[in-house]
C-alpha cells in the first residue's frame, strides 16, 4: 500500500500523465505516417475530389509499404492512367486557348506520370511541331532561289548535274532537235536522240524558267520525253507507251508497314495503289507486313507518299460505363387483428336413472316436454382469437458497376461481367411413378429430355466505336444490366426469373463528355387494412380492432457512359499535303525546286525584310534622290483590316498606287498559316488595261505561310500607269486568332525590264470562331 501511495503522489502522477500523453501522441503520429491503410484512405479522399496527382502519391506510398496488397496495386495502376489522362485533357484545353508552351508542359507531365500513354507522346510531338511552325512563321525567310538550292536526289537512275542552273530565257522557232540542243548548250549538257524520233518544227518562248522546265516544255511541244543517261547527258525519245517501257529505268523498293494488323488491311492498301497508279509489278508479303514494288522512280515516290499517309496507328478509345442501382423497401405491419367469426353450440344434458345408479348424458336433441327446463348450461359459445402485430422492415440496396473497356477504332468489343445462369430449353417431362399393381416402382428423371442454355447475367456491353478527327466518338451501343430475382417451378424444374434493363442505340459524344444513356425511377406504395368494420376507422382505437399493412418500394437505375480518346489518328501537315502526280498515262512527280516563277532572293548578306517595311530597291532601280516618300509608287491591301470566321473566305485586293509603266510585278506574301491560308488568286484588271490578257502565276507554301504571286503583261506590250487593283487574294480562316498579311518582297519591273521601287504596307486579318 505504501508503494502504491508513493507511485501516485501528486507530482509523480502529473509527470507520468504527461509522459503518457506524449507516448500516445507519438504512437499516433508514427502510425499515421507509416500505416499503409492511412495513406490508402487519404488517396481515396483525394480521388473523390479529383485531385489525381495527390491520390496517386498516396496510393504509391501505400503500395511501397505493402507491396503484396492487390487492392493497393490496382488503385495505383488505375490512378496512374487517370492522372495522365487528366493532364492530357487539361493540355488540350490550354492549347485551344493558344498557349502552346503551357500545353506542352501538361503533355510532358502526363507522359512522366504514365509513360505508356500513347496520346501523350502524340500530343507532345504535335505541340512541338506547332511551336516550331510558329517560330518559323515569326522568323520567316524567303525561299531560296533555284540557283541556290540543289534539287533533291534519290538512289536509282542518274540525276542531272548541269554546269549552270541560271534561269533560261529563250525564244526560238526551229526544228525540235535544234531547240533541244540550244537548251542543252545553255546548261552545258549533251543531247542524244532515239533513231525512231521524227523531228518537227516548233515555236517556243521561255522566260525565266529552270532547266527541267525548259526540257519539259520542249518535250511537250515536240511529242517526246527525255531522261538523263549520265549527270550531263540526256536522251530524247518519242512519247509512246512502248518507248517509255523500253527506256524508263525502274527501281525495286520494299516498303515495310508498321501499323497494319490483318492481311486484309494490307490488301486494301495494295488495291488502292493499283487503282490509282495502274501498277503491274507489286506484291504484298504478309509475314513481314511489307510491300515489294518495281516501277519508275516517280511512281515509287508516289507509292511511298500514299503508304505513309495510310499506314497510321488506329485510334483507340477507353469507354467507361457507370451502372448505378439504388433500391429501398419499407414494410410496416401494426395493429391487432381480431377474429371475425364466433360459434354457438347447443349441448343439452339429459339424465336417466336405474335402480342401482343414475347417469347424465349429453345429446343434441331433447323431447318437447323438456323445453321448459332449458338453461344457459345447455349452450356453449366459442369466441374468436386476436393476433397482435408490430413489425417494421427497412432495407436499402446500392449497386455500383463501373466497368471500362479499351477498343480500337472501328472494331467491335464485348464486355461480360457477371454469372452464367443455366436455363432449361427444349422439351422435358415431370417424373412419373412406374410399378406393377400400383406398387411404387422406378421414377423417370425429369432431366432426361431437357436441354440447358447458359445466359450471361450481370453487366453485358457490346460497343463499336468510330473516332472522328474533331475529338468526338460515335458509338453503337448495347448495354444490358440483368440479375436473378427469383425462381419459378416449371414442370418440376426451378427456372430462374431474370430481371433485365437494356439500352440499344447510337450516340456521338465528345472526348471526356459524361452522358446519361438511360434511367428508370420507380416508386410503388401499397396500403391495406384488415379488421372489424367501423372500429377500424376510429382514431387510435383502430389499432386494437384492425391491422394496417404499409409497403413502400423505391428503385432507381442509371446508366452513364464516358469516352476517353487515348490514341488519335496522328495526321501531319505532310500527310495532308497534295503533290503533283503527272498525267493519266504518265504518273510523275516534280521536285520541290521546280517553280513556275523563280522566287525573289534578297541580296547576299542582307537581313530579311520586316513586315510592312519598304521593299528593297533592286539593282538598277532609278529612284529620284531626295524625292519625297509619298511620291513613290505604293502597294497596299484593301481592306487594310478584315474579320472572318473559321472556314469562311474573303477577298483582299492588292492595289498599286501612282505606278509608272508597270509591266510585271512578282511579290512574296507572308501570313500566319495557323490562322489563315491563301486559297486562290484572281485577276484584278489593272494590268490588263481592260483588253490585254495577263499571265498570273500563284504558288502557296502553306507550311511556311508564304505565297508567291506574279502578274505579267503579254510580251511586246507597253506598261500600265496609274492606280488600280492588280489581283484579289482569296483568304480562308483556319483557326481563331489574328494574322498580318504583308508583302515580304516585291520585284516590280517596267516594259524595259527596269526595276520599279515600291513602298509596301500590310493588312490585318482577324479570325473568329
Amino acid at each position: 500500500m505504501s508503494i502504491f501511495n508513493r507511485m501516485f503522489t501528486s507530482d509523480g502522477m502529473a509527470i507520468r500523465l504527461t509522459r503518457l500523453k506524449f507516448v500516445v501522441l507519438m504512437a499516433a503520429v508514427l502510425c499515421a505516417a507509416g500505416c499503409p491503410r492511412g495513406d490508402f484512405n487519404a488517396g481515396k479522399r483525394a480521388e473523390a475530389v479529383q485531385d489525381y496527382d495527390t491520390a496517386l502519391i498516396y496510393y504509391e506510398r501505400a503500395l511501397q509499404a505493402d507491396p503484396t496488397n492487390t487492392e493497393y496495386k490496382m488503385k495505383a495502376m488505375r490512378l496512374r492512367f487517370e492522372a495522365g489522362q487528366h493532364h492530357v485533357e487539361l493540355g488540350q484545353k490550354i492549347r485551344q486557348g493558344g498557349d502552346l508552351q503551357m500545353a506542352l508542359a501538361e503533355f510532358q507531365k502526363a507522359l512522366m506520370i504514365d509513360p505508356a500513354s500513347a496520346i501523350a507522346q502524340q500530343e507532345i510531338q504535335n505541340a512541338t511541331d506547332a511551336i516550331a511552325a510558329r517560330q518559323a512563321a515569326s522568323q520567316a525567310r524567303p525561299a531560296p532561289a533555284p540557283s541556290e538550292a540543289a534539287p533533291r536526289v534519290m538512289a536509282g537512275p542518274p540525276q542531272l548535274m548541269p554546269l549552270s542552273r541560271t534561269p533560261i530565257n529563250l525564244t526560238m522557232t526551229n526544228d525540235v532537235k535544234l531547240v533541244y540542243e540550244a537548251v542543252a548548250r545553255l546548261a552545258g549538257l549533251t543531247v542524244l536522240f532515239d533513231p525512231d524520233y521524227t523531228s518537227r518544227r516548233i515555236s517556243i518562248e521561255l522566260n525565266n524558267v529552270t532547266l527541267e522546265q525548259a526540257l519539259d516544255v520542249v518535250s511537250l511541244e515536240g511529242k517526246a520525253f527525255w531522261k538523263p543517261v549520265t549527270n550531263n547527258i540526256i536522251f530524247v525519245a518519242p512519247d509512246q507507251a512502248q518507248k517509255r517501257r523500253d527506256y524508263e529505268e525502274a527501281v525495286v523498293k520494299t516498303i515495310y508497314l508498321g501499323n497494319t494488323i490483318l492481311p486484309q488491311e494490307l490488301t486494301e492498301i495494295i488495291n488502292v495503289l493499283r487503282q490509282l497508279l495502274d501498277l503491274r509489278r507489286i506484291q504484298q508479303f504478309n509475314s513481314q507486313n511489307a510491300i515489294v514494288v518495281r516501277d519508275t522512280p516517280d511512281k515509287i515516290m508516289l507509292i511511298e507518299k500514299i503508304v505513309n499517309d495510310l499506314d497510321k496507328a488506329k485510334p483507340e478509345v477507353l469507354i467507361q460505363f457507370a451502372v448505378l442501382q439504388a433500391r429501398r423497401d419499407r414494410l410496416r405491419d401494426l395493429g391487432i387483428s381480431p377474429g371475425t367469426t364466433a360459434s354457438l353450440a347447443f349441448n343439452p344434458n339429459s339424465s336417466s336413472s336405474t335402480s342401482s345408479s343414475s347417469t347424465s348424458t349429453t345429446t343434441s336433441s331433447i323431447p318437447l316436454n323438456e323445453l321448459k327446463s332449458l338453461s344457459t348450461a345447455d349452450y356453449s359459445i366459442t369466441l374468436p382469437g386476436a393476433t397482435a402485430t408490430a413489425l417494421l422492415t427497412d432495407s436499402q440496396t446500392k449497386i455500383i458497376d463501373d466497368p471500362s473497356i479499351r477498343i480500337v477504332d472501328g472494331l467491335a468489343a464485348k464486355l461480360r461481367i457477371g454469372d452464367r445462369v443455366p436455363v432449361a430449353t427444349g422439351s422435358f417431362q415431370a417424373g412419373v411413378g412406374v410399378g406393377a399393381a400400383g406398387a411404387a416402382g422406378g421414377v423417370i428423371n425429369p432431366l432426361v429430355n431437357t436441354q440447358f442454355q447458359y445466359l450471361d447475367v450481370g453487366v453485358n456491353v457490346d460497343v463499336t466505336p468510330r473516332i472522328h478527327l474533331n475529338d468526338e466518338v460515335s458509338m453503337k451501343l448495347v448495354v444490358e444490366v440483368s440479375s436473378v430475382t427469383g425462381t419459378s417451378s416449371i414442370g418440376g424444374i426451378n427456372q430462374p426469373i431474370i430481371s433485365t434493363r437494356s439500352i440499344s442505340h447510337d450516340v456521338r459524344l465528345r472526348d471526356g463528355e459524361v452522358n446519361v444513356l438511360g434511367g428508370l425511377i420507380r416508386n410503388s406504395q401499397t396500403k391495406s387494412v384488415t379488421g372489424w368494420p367501423g372500429f377500424s376507422q376510429i382514431p387510435f382505437l383502430r389499432y386494437f380492432f384492425s391491422q394496417e399493412h404499409v409497403q413502400d418500394e423505391d428503385s432507381e437505375v442509371l446508366i452513364v457512359v464516358i469516352p476517353h480518346i487515348i490514341r488519335k489518328l496522328n495526321l501531319t501537315a505532310e500527310n495532308l499535303r497534295s503533290i503533283a502526280s503527272g498525267t493519266d498515262t504518265n504518273p510523275a512527280i516534280r521536285l520541290d525546286t521546280e517553280v513556275l516563277s523563280p522566287p525573289l532572293a534578297p541580296a547576299p548578306g542582307a537581313p530579311p525584310a520586316a513586315p510592312g517595311a519598304p521593299a528593297p530597291v533592286p539593282p538598277g532601280a532609278q529612284a529620284a534622290p531626295g524625292a519625297p516618300q509619298g511620291q513613290m509608287a505604293r502597294l497596299r491591301f484593301e481592306p487594310a483590316a478584315s474579320t472572318l470566321r473559321v472556314g469562311e473566305t474573303t477577298i483582299i485586293g492588292l492595289v498599286v498606287q501612282d505606278a509608272q509603266d508597270l509591266f510585271s510585278i512578282p511579290v512574296l506574301l507572308q501570313y500566319n498559316p495557323a490562322v489563315v491560308s491563301v486559297e486562290d488568286v484572281r485577276q484584278g484588271g489593272f494590268l490588263s488595261g481592260g483588253t490585254q490578257p495577263v499571265a498570273i502565276v500563284h504558288r502557296a507554301d502553306r507550311e511556311r505561310g508564304q505565297a508567291i504571286i506574279s502578274a505579267t503583261r503579254m510580251p511586246n506590250t507597253p506598261g500600265i500607269s496609274g492606280t488600280g487593283t492588280i489581283f484579289g487574294i482569296v483568304v480562308r480562316g483556319v483557326a481563331p486568332g489574328s494574322s498580318p498579311l504583308s508583302v515580304l518582297q516585291v520585284n516590280a519591273r517596267d516594259s524595259q525590264q527596269r526595276a520599279l521601287p515600291l513602298v509596301t504596307s500590310e493588312a490585318t486579318l482577324n479570325v473568329t470562331p
